[in-house]
């Protein structure tokens, strides 16, 4: 059998598959909608914050993000700096932003600034990003990222490391919560750039072998900083 034929016989296999669809929703006739919702549709996740962030953190685990629970600014610089001598990082780059004013002088590291250095070779050149978010998405361990929110468009893709920094309060238990937040925020405004990232860059492309780093950083973290109680 060529390759041409083995090819169009899974095609067909496929096609034979009975693939259950879940039922629209609907409109009736007088203005009530029936069927399912978009939350319907998607994986559930818990109601209650302390399981939105286990769901938040069993997710990050099967995609390989590095994911660490924080309390307090120490504690986080004490996290960064343990990320830094285990990896050996000489130049970070990051943005303005209060929480990263607060740690980032404190690891002794030259760092570039995405607002005060446009050219993203010298974003390229350093071996972290360092960011914010608008939020995480506990539903499919997802970051919700901005160019407002980020610094920009390269901090999050050309360093080989990326680390986010998000407070608790930004943990979102779903996509639609995600969608809402950013009609909120941004309103007819919308950012140059919305994203979602999902774990490390990776493709499966050649002998659906896992390369992480294919098209972006091989290493994604994710330092979860507790709300004050």
């Amino acid at each position: 059998m060529s390759r041409r034929d083995e090819i169009l016989g899974r095609i067909r296999e496929g096609l034979r598959l009975r693939v259950h669809e879940p039922k629209r929703a609907a409109t009736s006739s007088d203005g009530v909608r029936t069927g399912l919702t978009t939350r319907e549709w998607l994986p559930a996740v818990p109601n209650d914050p302390e399981g939105i962030v286990e769901t938040f953190a069993r997710n990050c685990v099967e995609l390989r993000t590095q994911y660490y629970r924080v309390t307090g600014l120490p504690e986080l610089s004490g996290k960064l700096f343990e990320l830094k001598d285990s990896e050996g990082w000489k130049l970070i780059a990051s943005h303005r932003d209060p929480i990263l004013d607060s740690v980032l002088p404190s690891l002794g590291l030259p760092f570039l600034l995405a607002e005060d250095r446009p050219a993203t070779a010298d974003v390229e050149r350093a071996d972290v990003g360092i960011t914010r978010c608008d939020a995480l998405i506990a539903q499919t361990g997802s970051i919700l990222l901005t160019a407002r929110s980020a610094g920009g468009r390269a901090l999050s893709v050309l360093p080989p490391h990326h680390v986010v920094i998000a407070r608790e309060s930004q943990l979102l238990p779903d996509l639609p919560a995600a969608f809402e937040l950013l009609n909120k925020t941004y309103g007819d405004a919308y950012p140059s750039l919305i994203t979602l990232i999902t774990g490390p860059s990776r493709t499966g492309d050649i002998e659906r072998i896992l390369v992480l780093g294919a098209h972006g950083p091989r290493t994604l973290t994710i330092i979860l900083l507790r709300d004050p109680r």
